[in-house]
Formats: structure tokens, sequence, C-alpha cells
């Protein structure tokens, strides 16, 4: 999927891009800042499935050099005028951790605290990864005893996964000032509610993402090992279809109409165990912190799927909506119907590309 970039009049100098490198695609969206706006001026996707020998819509591992040559195929063909680029990092290849620790007046002290604390929660040695982290805001550390203990999001991303995307900028002839874990990328993009909490559905290839975001914060972080290959793989057994197939009929139909030559009831057995799995994630945020979360967004690959929103909202009693990245940019008016479309799938190419407008001033 691409769109040509010159029916946006796109302006050399000063654009900036998100590359998002999934497990079954790459997405891209370039922008550019006018005034105080963000203007869309291209983006594309390319399935990674037919360069690792595999069908559309299958997660693939492809080694840097194959990734680099589809990016590169990519950048033409969505016709990507900038190389200043942010590139995110799969939630998979990262460990987010909201921990507990001592407090200490010093500032100084507080630091060397926490960097030697936090290493206890990391479930790998520290020499195989990049370890950072922050203090989550009082306001949403609420239990903690204040003059005892401070909360922080610890955050460690693996070395072979910063290796491997210095060599596909690199190959792809682009420079990157920035890795970004996939979620901060999404919230950027996708979250709008700046004090309650609110949880991401992120529908992958081979996984879906949970995440409950309270004040920009990452108060939750949840793995469901099913995604859209798995309800693909499903509706091609069960037919009888090829996956590239199943996979294209799937994004053409989802559950929107009476079509579809497959049961509906295909497509539901596997979106029913993801929604009741994060359902269930939902009621232990909860009923931990005693707060309840206010709205439930939509995103990834997954997230295209027709009238998906209203059959995720028979599984929760809160508003769930499908998100639109897009909607933070500036765009043609006749583009606004196809970008609400696919808008789950580019989340965090766009979340990526708006850091890369703030680094610009």
């Amino acid at each position: 999927m691409s769109f040509w970039s010159d029916l946006f009049g796109i302006k050399k100098g000063g654009s900036v891009i998100g590359v998002d490198i999934g497990s079954s695609s790459i997405k891209v969206v370039q922008l550019r800042r006018q005034g105080g706006t963000a203007v869309l001026e291209t983006y594309g996707e390319i399935a990674l499935g037919p360069y690792a020998g595999a069908e559309v819509g299958q997660a693939t591992n492809l080694p840097a050099d194959k990734i680099a040559a589809t990016l590169k195929d990519l950048l033409r063909e969505s016709n990507v005028t900038t190389k200043n680029a942010g590139f995110s990092i799969p939630f998979s290849r990262s460990l987010l951790t909201l921990v507990e620790l001592p407090r200490r007046a010093d500032p100084e002290e507080q630091k060397t605290v926490i960097s030697l604390e936090a290493r206890k929660y990391i479930p790998v040695p520290v020499s195989e990864v990049q370890l950072d982290w922050f203090i989550v805001p009082e306001a949403i550390a609420e239990g903690v005893e204040h003059s005892q203990k401070v909360k922080v999001l610890v955050v460690a991303v693996h070395n072979d996964q910063l290796t491997l995307l210095q060599k596909v900028v690199g190959e792809a002839g682009l420079e990157s000032s920035f890795y970004e874990i996939e979620i901060f990328s999404t919230i950027r993009s996708v979250v709008d509610e700046p004090i309650k909490p609110v949880m991401v559905l992120d529908i992958g290839a081979s996984a879906t993402k949970v995440y409950v975001v309270e004040r920009g914060v990452v108060a939750l972080s949840h793995n469901i090992r099913q995604g859209g290959q798995d309800v693909t793989r499903t509706i091609a057994s069960a037919h009888g279809f090829e996956m590239a197939q199943a996979e294209s009929l799937k994004k053409e139909h989802g559950f929107g109409n009476n079509k579809a030559p497959y049961d509906r009831k295909t497509i539901e057995l596997v979106f029913s165990r993801i929604f009741d799995e994060a359902r269930r994630a939902l009621t232990k945020y909860e009923t931990a912190h005693q707060k309840s979360v206010t709205t439930i967004v939509l995103t990834g690959g997954g997230g295209v799927t027709k009238e998906l929103a209203e059959y995720a909202q028979s599984f929760f009693s809160i508003e769930v909506r499908v998100a639109d990245p897009f909607g933070k940019t500036s765009a043609p008016a006749f583009m606004r119907p196809v970008l609400q479309e696919i808008g789950p799938e580019f989340a965090v190419a766009v979340g990526l590309a708006l850091r890369k407008l703030e680094e610009l001033g």
C-alpha cells in the first residue's frame, strides 16, 4: 500500500519520516511542519512475507540486510524525500516494568539507587540490554507511602535489536536520531485523554499488546500471543483458502457484511479469545488500582478489520473506538476516509514522525 506523494505537493527540506518495522510489514509516514501543523506528505506500507518466502500477512524474522532492502523498496515506491528518520523498537524486544524503590531526598543519590535496584527486575544479564528509567509522577503513584517509596518505570531494550536497527538504518541510507519502543509512539498519536486511564489494544500479526496508559505513563502492559495472522490462518484452514487469499478476504469483509465467503463465527473464534484475555487484564488493573478505564482504543493491523470495534464493544462496558492517528495531521479532505480506514496500522509510524517534528522545534 502506498500513496504517491506528488498529490500532496511535497516540498523538500524540513521533512521527517517515522519507520515502523513490524513482524509482517514495514510502515512509513512522512510529515513536515507548517506553522503549528503536522502536514502529511506521504505514507506507505510493504509486506515482509514475500521477502521471507512467506505469504502476505505472515509474521517474519528477517536479517538486517533483507529488512533494509525491503525498506528501500518502500521508500522508493512511496516517494519519500528525506533521510531524517525515527525508528520503532518492537515491544517483544523490550521490557517495561513499574516498580517501587526506596525514596532519597538527594536527586543524585536517588539516581544511584534506581540505577542499582532497577537491574534486579531485568530477567536477562544487564550486559545484554540498554537500561533506562524514569520516575512516575506522584499523581499516578497513588497508594505509595511518599516518604518511603517512589514508583519508577524501568525500560530495557535488547542490544541485538539496537544493533539490527543500526544496520538497517545504515544500509537503507537513512539517519535516525532515536529508537523508540512502539507503545510510546502509539501513545503520542492516538491517546488524547490527559489524565484518566485509557486501554490500548494493539492487534499485530503475531501478537496483541495490551497497555493501560495514565497521564502518558504505561501503568500496565500485557502480551496476548494471538494476532491477525491467527485470524487469517483460521479462515484459511476452515475454508480451504490459501493464506494470501484468506488475508485479502479478511481485510475486504471483516465482520462487516453477509457476502464474506467464510462463516462469521470463524473470524470470531480468535478475536473472542483476544478480547476475553484483554477484559481479564482490564479487570485486574481496575481492581488493583481502584480506578476505571475510560476508553479502549484499537490499533495495529488487526484494528482495520471492518466492524471490529462493534464486535469488541460486546465484551466491554466502556467505549471502544478505532484509532485515528492521521487525525493529528493535515491532509487533503478527499483522503480522510482512506486515512481513517487504514489509520490503526500507522499509529506507530505517525507517532514516530510527530516526535521527529518535535525535535526540529
